[in-house]
């Protein structure tokens, strides 16, 4: 694994991670989740080692400031553990996806697969479904959320937006919460309050109803839905979920779902299952392809 330094068009360097090289013809993009990132979601590692290995480049997109983690003592484990990320602006979603495909773009990749794992799948939604360009061939859409219905669900999210408002109006908005968000991560008061705002990415509505389906319906590509079975943000029925943000999409028809047994959100202990789902994925895309260009000619 090689840390990689991607310029944004704001000027702000994102640190991502890479498997692999340019010498191969395609490259999985991975977005990470909120507060996600190669050390800390082993699910990212796992994936660009499994796609490294069979000749497969692989990126882990990271949000800004993916790397300010936070020390801290697990007592009951007795371990020391790291979180993060502190800082974020969910509003730069857009841009910050851009950037690690036009990075991409320019090693000279020929087939670019975008990935997203829980909040990243919803980045590359808004990404896919309003960019100009044709620089991705495939997605693979993992673990999404429907942003509202997440808080609907957070215990304790009365008290974390006050005390994030009284924060911001003391002047202190960059300054870090005094509660770890959701039980996994600590965030200043600006992101937190970014996060709830953040309507760019309420582009799964299936279980709220409050958002907007124009990205997917607008996606001009086709690709991959991959969902754990016990997903906890799926109201119940991953399966059903996942149908219904993809009966949005234009190629529904031509879609993949594929559900992994008793994986949860974050795919825990199912590490390899998810890679190597994320491996055919690609192999079906790539095979798919070079099928079509021999009907061309």
């Amino acid at each position: 694994m090689e840390i990689i330094r991607v310029k944004t068009q704001r000027g702000l360097e994102l640190k991502g991670a890479m498997w692999g090289n340019n010498k191969t013809d395609t490259v999985v993009i991975i977005m990470s989740g909120i507060c996600s990132n190669v050390f800390q979601n082993d699910l990212l590692p796992a994936t660009g080692e499994l796609l490294r290995a069979s000749n497969i480049a692989c990126i882990a997109g990271h949000a800004m400031d993916a790397f300010s983690m936070i020390a801290y003592s697990d007592l009951k484990n007795h371990t020391q553990l790291y979180t993060g990320v502190v800082f974020d602006d969910f509003n730069l979603a857009f841009e910050d996806v851009e950037s690690y495909v036009k990075y991409a773009k320019n090693l000279g990749f020929k087939n670019i697969i975008l990935a997203g794992h829980s909040l990243g799948s919803n980045k590359i939604i808004n990404y896919l479904g309003n960019t100009p360009d044709n620089f991705v061939d495939n997605f693979i859409i993992s673990a999404p959320v429907d942003l509202s219905y997440w808080w609907d669900i957070t215990e304790e999210k009365d008290m974390y937006l006050k005390t994030a408002q009284k924060f911001v109006e003391e002047g202190r908005g960059k300054d870090i919460l005094p509660f770890v968000f959701g039980g996994f991560s600590p965030m200043c008061a600006e992101t937190l309050l970014s996060f709830y705002n953040a309507y760019n990415l309420k582009n799964c509505p299936v279980l709220s109803n409050d958002g907007e389906t124009n990205s997917l319906s607008s996606i001009k590509i086709s690709g991959a839905f991959v969902i754990g079975e016990k997903d906890s943000m799926t109201g119940g029925d991953a399966k059903l979920f996942m149908e219904k943000i993809n009966s949005y999409c234009k190629y529904a028809k031509e879609n993949k779902i594929i559900v992994i047994p008793q994986a949860s959100h974050i795919f825990f202990g199912k590490h390899k299952e998810y890679a190597t789902a994320i491996l055919e994925c690609v192999e079906n895309f790539v095979g798919n392809k070079n099928i079509n260009k021999i009907i061309e000619k």
